[in-house]
């Protein structure tokens, strides 16, 4: 099986014998049900890939198609004139090259239709609206453009140079106003991006997109459904079982745990991250393939500017008002790390309309909770090494050697990371410090936060022989930690459970920044 890794050209993947997966009945809807759309899904899930097929389709060309699904749904394969523009591999950050990279595309199709020179002089706007046109007029069929991450230009420059930044923004504002002056000339229009940004111009006014990233329709449209895994890769996951030396149950289990968890609309279909899951089956190792493929600074700039930290975003329920659109001017980063891929839909409420986000799976939650960690803590030692080695000890039983190495990871936060005023931000930083450890830890094991019927266990780590229940305390004492857990019947529902139970009582010490008093029952 020859896995599309890296391949965006649907011709190519279709050409050369590699793995599809035939979303093409998805394809004909949106081609003969509407016109102009767009489509936000995280980087490396697939949209390339759609644009690809959208181009190859309005081309024509139906040899490509042969045993798809739209082959039976297409008769009449028409050929149109199609305006394919890409913003990627391009280095934004350099005064002039949005413009540039726009110029280029318009004067060589300026070049293709034989526009009068004169016309080379317009701005981007009208000269895009007047290339739509003669493709029109010389092909006696409207125009279909296509733009793939259209707002990348944004996103190099974001929280990195305002004035830029702005720059791009009316940049785009005006090319793509194109859309209404030129309607009429117009069969189709897909614009993919990441974000959908609320200040340019596509999105407001007369015959704006139609925005199917929550559609339920299209849920699927971008990455690997459980089905679909099912169906298409037996054969590698059977594989990968045998080198793990699991059953195919448990391979297809560790999967999904560490690259399934996506949802993007209130039917809840999970959708595996294609890329992830497709280095994966290539080289038969579970690896953090998406994350280590570019580091979202962007976001960690975002964060450093608000006074959000990560434990108040997540685990939360939102409208969907609050994490759809992206207003550069509002300090608020949670619909950026949402559309980016770090946050996902884990629960509708039908009859109050809100969504539950947290990390879709382990891959996502590592990588970002990492990154964050390091960001926040500043500390000497790696936060990956000492995250793994503390999870692999509570697996292990070695309560000791966890008390240990957490309170000498602890004392290696500088002294300004945790120097707080006033006691309110003393107690938020010790909230959020032991929120990132745990959340980390929990990557490696099974973590669960729960509400008892007595109240709210500060945490529980359960593995194949142990379950831990934490109670944290900020400057009191261990036993009165213990207290708490006994009095509130924290362990009550492991009575009959076959593994053992550690209650451990832990005390936190604002002066020191370590753990001061640890208490083990």
């Amino acid at each position: 099986m020859k896995y599309p890794i890296g391949i965006q050209s649907f011709d190519q993947l279709i050409e050369d014998g590699y793995v599809y997966i035939d979303k093409t009945d998805m394809v004909y809807s949106l081609v003969t049900e509407g016109k102009i759309y767009f489509l936000s899904r995280p980087r490396r899930f697939g949209k390339s890939l759609l644009v690809s097929t959208l181009k190859n389709y309005f081309l024509g060309r139906k040899e490509l198609f042969k045993g798809l699904k739209i082959d039976s749904l297409e008769k009449d394969w028409n050929v149109y004139p199609v305006f394919h523009l890409d913003f990627n591999g391009t280095d934004y950050t350099v005064r002039g090259g949005l413009e540039k990279k726009i110029r280029y595309y318009l004067l060589s199709w300026a070049e293709e239709y034989s526009l009068p020179e004169r016309t080379k002089e317009l701005g981007l706007g009208d000269l895009f609206a007047e290339l739509i046109r003669a493709a029109h007029e010389q092909s006696g069929r409207r125009a279909v453009v296509l733009i793939d991450e259209y707002d990348k230009p944004i996103l190099d420059v974001l929280d990195v140079d305002k004035n830029l930044e702005e720059e791009h923004r009316n940049t785009l504002k005006s090319f793509y106003s194109v859309f209404k002056s030129a309607d009429e000339h117009l069969q189709f229009v897909f614009l993919t991006g990441v974000t959908k940004f609320s200040q340019v111009s596509v999105f407001s006014g007369f015959n704006q997109p139609f925005d199917i990233s929550m559609h339920g329709k299209y849920e699927t449209l971008c990455g690997i459904s459980q089905t679909e895994l099912d169906t298409v890769f037996c054969e590698p996951i059977e594989e990968m079982s045998g080198r793990y030396e699991c059953s195919y149950d448990e391979m297809r289990s560790m999967l999904k745990s560490h690259y399934d968890g996506y949802h993007f609309s209130k039917n809840m279909t999970d959708v595996y991250n294609p890329f992830s899951l497709l280095n994966a089956f290539a080289t038969l190792d579970i690896s953090d393939y998406w994350f280590k493929s570019g580091t979202p600074t962007y976001l960690i700039r975002l964060l450093s500017h608000t006074d959000e930290n990560m434990d108040e975003i997540t685990g939360r329920y939102y409208s969907a008002e609050e994490f759809i659109d992206y207003k550069a001017t509002v300090e608020q980063p949670l619909p950026m790390i949402y559309q980016s891929g770090y946050l996902t839909i884990k629960d509708f409420n039908l009859r109050r309309n809100i969504f539950l986000l947290d990390y879709p799976n382990n891959e996502v939650k590592k990588g970002f909770l990492s990154l964050v960690a390091s960001n926040y803590f500043n500390t000497r030692e790696s936060i990956y090494s000492w995250i793994r080695n503390a999870a692999f000890q509570l697996e292990d039983g070695k309560i000791e050697d966890f008390r240990t190495g957490l309170t000498s990871f602890l004392a290696g936060i500088p002294y300004i990371m945790r120097r707080k005023e006033n006691e309110r931000e003393r107690e938020r930083y010790f909230q959020y410090t032991f929120y990132l450890i745990m959340r980390l830890i929990s990557v490696y094991t099974v973590y669960i936060e729960k509400l008892q019927s007595q109240g709210r266990v500060d945490c529980i780590v359960e593995t194949p022989d142990y379950v831990y229940i934490f109670e944290f305390k900020l400057d009191g004492t261990a036993c009165e930690a213990i207290r708490q857990i006994n009095e509130k019947g924290y362990a009550l529902e492991y009575s009959s459970d076959k593994r053992r139970i550690y209650k451990i009582g832990a005390v936190f010490s604002s002066e020191t920044g370590t753990i001061a008093d640890w208490l083990c029952e």
